[in-house]
């Protein structure tokens, strides 16, 4: 039986599906040219980089319409709700990549290889649970990242707006989507390392702009913190926050893309804790100067004064919105090139005509839609309940309902399974055990044949 060790080791065989070698041979290449100018900013598959990319891609356009959300649902309840939201959507993100891991585990057991193929999502419920799976989870990731690409891109001309208002935001829609278009020229996440550290430099930047610049502005006069005054309004705003953590629909193609994936297992949490300083004090700050104007403004840079501190704010945020439409979209051009047959061809330049299909409709709809703030909301409501929360957790307890499957399972959770249907509560994030010799609760032990497995232990869990 294979040490835990060597377990590890053996399901990260293969590290990228865009490089000619072997995953440790492409490791050692990475560590020889460690400051060449290509692998600093092309070639990135460390922890670092998911963390990075799980960050940036985290908090977003979202950040500047939290405010917002804090004039809905009142301060406390704010802040109490990016906390929860965070932490459970931490925990959801676990059993992901615990089924991630069970998937790839099982497929490279029957010699299957990801050199040239990135596993998605639905991919892993159909080869998990099975084809109905695998269309509840297209269905909703695919149009989950549709809106979200959708979103960036009226954002962009949103904020462009509070810098230049000769053009309207229609005119600023049709430009940005142009040079966002030209995220098709990468070829994964796995080439979005310099990317995924601008992008949450920038966030940070605006983030702290916003806390510094509503306490140097002070509260206004005559200001009123009302909230909550309606239910309607309370629901919107929570979800609006329910939509700022859930980025779940990029999480396995971000595993994929690590050298070592079995070691997201505390990335997306670590993400989540450095995001919530970035969030809380920032809305906080904003909703405290300006309370319930919040209510008719829901971006925050309407009500601050115009200067170049807020000039280079809404500038980062520009090109932090093209590196999340990136994100949002890279998925989907995955999606494509697997339904026409380009997913294995390693031209850049064929893979990037294939790929614009993709952009046009999500620009077409975000010229429609010249608004971002109530998509938002729906956007949360109707696709993140589902994609972040509820289809994971079901997934990972219909996978291992039956006590053969978790007796072979390859990385267990945090909790005890006496208690299966708390697989999606945040308070499971607590310390739990592992079945395979004692170890630690999150050492995966992989490629176990399952005879010997099952042979070894009689007894139901």
């Amino acid at each position: 039986m294979l040490s835990t060790k060597q377990a590890e080791d053996a399901i990260v065989s293969n590290y990228s599906e865009t490089d000619q070698h072997e995953g440790k041979e492409e490791e050692k290449e990475e560590n020889h040219s460690f400051f060449s100018v290509k692998s600093a900013l092309w070639h990135g598959g460390s922890a670092w980089d998911a963390w990075f990319s799980c960050a940036s891609n985290q908090v977003a356009q979202v950040l500047l319409t939290l405010p917002y959300s804090f004039s809905q649902l009142g301060m406390l309840s704010g802040i109490l709700l990016q906390i929860f939201y965070g932490l459970l959507g931490s925990w959801t993100a676990y059993l992901i990549s615990v089924l991630y891991i069970e998937y790839r585990s099982r497929k490279e057991k029957e010699n299957v290889s990801f050199k040239n193929h990135v596993i998605q999502w639905f991919e892993v419920l159909d080869g998990l649970l099975g084809p109905y799976w695998k269309a509840v989870g297209l269905a909703f990731n695919c149009t989950f990242l549709l809106f979200g690409s959708v979103i960036q891109l009226i954002a962009c001309a949103s904020n462009i707006y509070y810098i230049n208002d000769h053009l309207d935001k229609r005119t600023w829609t049709y430009i940005f989507g142009a040079c966002c278009a030209t995220t098709v020229f990468i070829p994964s996440f796995h080439n979005y390392r310099i990317w995924s550290f601008l992008g949450l430099a920038m966030t940070t930047y605006t983030a702290w702009y916003l806390a510094i610049a509503a306490f140097i502005h002070g509260q206004d006069e005559g200001v009123k913190h009302s909230a909550p005054t309606k239910l309607v309004l309370y629901f919107t705003g929570a979800t609006n926050i329910l939509y700022t953590f859930g980025g779940h629909a990029v999480t396995v193609e971000i595993m994929h893309a690590m050298w070592k994936p079995q070691k997201f297992k505390y990335i997306y949490l670590i993400a989540t804790l450095y995001v919530f300083t970035l969030t809380i004090p920032s809305a906080s700050a904003v909703y405290w100067a300006f309370g319930d104007q919040l209510l008719d403004h829901a971006n925050a840079f309407a009500l601050l004064p115009k200067n170049r501190f807020r000039d280079t704010a809404v500038i980062l945020m520009l090109i932090h919105q093209f590196i999340t439409f990136g994100f949002a979209c890279t998925p989907l051009y995955f999606v494509w090139e697997k339904v026409i047959g380009m997913h294995d061809t390693r031209s850049i330049c064929l893979r990037a005509l294939a790929r614009l299909p993709v952009v046009v409709p999500i620009w077409f709809l975000a010229i429609i839609f010249p608004f971002f703030g109530p998509i938002n909301s729906a956007v949360g409501a109707l696709l993140v309940s589902f994609t972040v929360y509820i289809i994971p957790s079901l997934a990972h307890m219909l996978t291992y309902r039956k006590a053969s499957a978790r007796q072979v399972k390859c990385c267990l959770p945090l909790l005890t399974w006496s208690n299966r249907s708390s697989a999606a509560a945040p308070t499971s994030l607590v310390a739990g055990q592992c079945r395979a010799n004692g170890s630690n609760p999150f050492s995966c032990r992989f490629l176990i044949d399952r005879k010997v497995q099952l042979s070894s232990s009689s007894r139901g869990v």
